[in-house]
């Protein structure tokens, strides 16, 4: 039996004044800027902490000056295209031509992840092609891929329906998918607000230190 390749965690990610758009809607730039670089913190933690390869995917030069700290094995590819699923393909083909085989991508939006999520994630690619773990919203928190993914382009990304057209995707390209359990990712003040009781009892620090942020904006909110 073949030995494969260890399993790589791409990040995809803009720069924190550039993330969480809709978030900024309802409480401001400047806050959802902080916000987003106390995500992007988190999803930094397990970069670090990851055993295999990991990719940064920034959409900016600001978002590349991300530094990947311990891991193991760092990539770095600018995402292009016009839509998330060209930059995801594009990256996905660019992972393949260095020869990494197995790709899971995430983004800065859900801190629930941990380390065991993405191992069970990167285990179920030995088995299946793609691997998804889906949003409590309709989204995905999620992706991973053995190999080449069907073409993205189309997908209603950034909607409640873009779940299950990934696996309509998937179905319709003859690609054995597994699912994962659902996670609450952040889109909206209702759903940051939720993090503090949901990370409660996280120990990582970068949950610590959004946790104590949080609890910082509620504070001031009731003065």
């Amino acid at each position: 039996m073949t030995k494969q390749n260890p399993c790589c965690i791409v990040l995809m990610m803009k720069a924190a004044a550039n993330s969480k758009r809709r978030l900024a809607a309802e409480i401001g730039a400047d806050r959802a800027t902080e916000a987003a670089q106390r995500l992007i913190d988190c999803a930094r933690e397990d970069l670090e902490r990851w055993r295999g390869n990991v990719c940064l995917a920034p959409a900016d030069d600001a978002a590349a000056l991300v530094p990947f700290g311990s891991a193991s094995a760092a990539f770095s590819v600018v995402q292009r295209g016009d839509n998330l699923g060209e930059r995801i393909n594009h990256v996905n083909e660019a992972l393949l031509e260095r020869g990494v085989d197995r790709q899971v991508y995430i983004g800065i939006d859900c801190p629930m992840l941990d380390v065991r999520y993405l191992e069970r994630a990167a285990t179920a690619l030995t088995e299946c092609d793609v691997v998804f773990g889906p949003a409590l919203d309709g989204g995905v928190v999620l992706m991973g891929v053995r190999g080449r993914w069907p073409d993205l382009s189309r997908l209603p990304w950034s909607t409640d329906e873009l779940f299950a057209a990934l696996e309509a995707t998937c179905a319709a390209a003859d690609v054995r998918a597994a699912v994962l359990e659902p996670l609450r990712d952040v889109d909206t003040l209702e759903d940051l607000l939720a993090l503090q009781t949901a990370l409660a009892a996280d120990s990582r620090p970068g949950r610590r230190a959004l946790c104590g942020w949080l609890a910082q904006q509620r504070e001031l909110q009731e003065r």
